[in-house]
């Protein structure tokens, strides 16, 4: 094991896999409201595609929007393991982190929720930029740092209660900042990021898990600790989060946070900035402009 890394991908991939095996699509939810915004995203978008990848969206739920919204023609999934395609899509198995794509080869890109869980994202995002031909587009989501924050919060505060330390146990999620500063280091021409907020009720902490199991997200970060937690852990930081985090009706409240992300391969049809200096009109003279008005 690498352990400059963040997370241990093989666990990863273990997890959903057996999320899947065990629990099908039930816990979707999240990742069908994604889809359902990519779809809107794509429909604004004044112009067609031609060869549109989904990568490692882990159901056909992005292909589908993809498909909706009429805007590619040919839409191929990239998954790390098969059991996560289906016959409905043209598929490569491949790892995300090492895309099997050539140079200016497709036109739309698209990943839905599975970039926060890669090793090297800047380099991910580098290989999705290389892969689009000039006035490519790439849209993806990803979780951002309110993520869950609920959770961490309680969890931290059991731990250190009980044994008086703390290790990692939710993933550090990016800022939007951060995200945007990616894009640009990866090479993308007019980047634009945003946020969506969602807030889910549960009827307890232990409702919020088996959520989370059946998503496959349990805690896969290398530094995570190994030693097994007890059910008095788990009571208190239930207690505690229905005494921070709960609504008048006794549910409690989690977060999850979407970061957006767009951004184009450079055409010489683009927008570009203007020079500095190059303003027809000056700053000083639009105000006096409008002092007249």
């Amino acid at each position: 094991m690498d352990r400059h890394q963040l997370f241990d991908r093989t666990l990863v991939l273990q997890r959903r896999l057996r999320a899947l095996k065990q629990h099908g699509t039930s816990a979707d939810f999240l990742l069908a409201r994604a889809a359902d915004d990519l779809e809107e995203r794509l429909s604004a978008v004044e112009r067609q595609f031609e060869v549109a990848i989904d990568l490692a969206s882990h159901t056909d739920l992005a292909a589908e929007a993809m498909q909706r919204s009429g805007k590619a023609s040919i839409i191929i999934r990239i998954e790390e393991a098969g059991p996560f395609l289906t016959t409905r899509f043209p598929a490569i198995v491949a790892d995300q982190e090492i895309l099997p794509l050539g140079a200016a080869s497709i036109d739309l890109a698209v990943s839905l929720l599975s970039l926060h869980l890669t090793n090297d994202t800047p380099g991910t995002l580098l290989q999705i930029r290389r892969a689009l031909k000039p006035d490519g587009l790439f849209l993806g989501a990803m979780a951002g740092e309110n993520t869950l924050t609920e959770l961490r919060e309680c969890l931290i505060a059991t731990e250190s209660e009980i044994s008086g330390g703390v290790s990692p146990r939710v993933a550090p999620f990016a800022d939007v900042r951060d995200v945007g500063g990616l894009l640009q280091r990866a090479g993308f021409t007019l980047p634009v990021t945003d946020i969506e907020t969602y807030t889910v009720r549960y009827d307890n902490l232990f409702a919020l898990m088996r959520d989370l199991r059946a998503m496959g997200v349990q805690n896969s970060l290398f530094g995570r600790s190994r030693k097994p937690l007890t059910r008095q852990f788990f009571m208190r930081a239930a207690e505690i989060y229905a005494e921070r985090f709960s609504d008048p009706d006794g549910r409690i409240r989690a977060t999850f946070s979407f970061i957006w992300m767009s951004g184009w391969a450079a055409h010489e049809s683009q927008q570009k900035p203007l020079k500095p200096g190059s303003a027809k009109t000056s700053l000083a003279d639009f105000l006096k402009e409008a002092e007249k008005d």
